[in-house]
């Protein structure tokens, strides 16, 4: 994986022009595909650090295209965040239902997309070596993997930073705001619903192992992972 490189899927060629200008400028090395269908076939081989997806795409939607890439093993752990012209609330659940880690709604400016993509590419990257392990739960830092039970299980980057965060701090609750600061970092600005998003993602990440109870609500403050170890 070339963790510098993004792949910017915009079928709208003025658009993917002037991002991959700005993206280039910036120091990224970016690709540019049409479709959901052009995207695919790029990502059978190299895979980028990051993905840019339009919404709005022929064929194949933004949104079925992430869902499909998050359910695939090789690349569901690839950042990647929507473009969209749709700012409604439900557009947005329905979004990050899909598996991205990101939305910005359209009209943006070059700086803010560049400013969300060096955040999500930092909360994304493994800052410290080393394996957490915690109630059949094993994560690799470095590796950016996750076992459960000895089992290697598909997960998105944003919610295997909320994951590490809960394992290495067992029995403290973090409101949404300290969660926010935390995982995706002060420079960006998320909603704090988009918290109650990524746990929900990462309980069914949990789910099939009986393990999402771990992840309890504290109500009027926010999550607390309560380790069984």
């Amino acid at each position: 994986m070339n963790t510098n490189a993004i792949l910017l899927i915009e079928d709208e060629p003025e658009i993917r022009d002037m991002l991959r200008f700005a993206l280039t400028r910036a120091g990224f090395e970016v690709t540019g595909a049409e479709s959901a269908e052009e995207a695919l076939t790029y990502l059978d081989g190299v895979l980028p650090g990051l993905l840019i997806i339009d919404w709005m795409l022929p064929g194949m939607s933004g949104v079925d295209l992430a869902r499909r890439l998050r359910k695939d093993d090789h690349t569901a752990h690839l950042p990647m965040i929507m473009l969209t012209a749709r700012g409604e609330e439900t557009d947005k659940l329905k979004s990050f239902d899909s598996g991205v880690d990101d939305y910005i709604t359209k009209p943006f400016s070059p700086r803010e997309l560049i400013a969300r993509v060096k955040a999500l590419l930092r909360r994304s990257g493994s800052p410290e070596d080393g394996v957490i392990e915690s109630d059949g739960i094993r994560l690799d830092i470095k590796a950016h993997e996750l076992l459960i039970n000895g089992a290697m299980v598909a997960i998105g980057p944003t919610e295997f930073r909320l994951l590490e965060l809960f394992v290495n701090n067992p029995g403290r609750a973090f409101d949404r705001s300290q969660l926010l600061d935390r995982v995706w970092g002060r420079s960006v600005y998320v909603e704090e619903r988009t918290v109650d998003v990524h746990v929900l993602r990462l309980r069914k990440v949990l789910k099939p192992f009986g393990l999402d109870q771990l992840i309890k609500t504290v109500r009027g403050v926010g999550y607390r992972f309560s380790s069984g170890n």
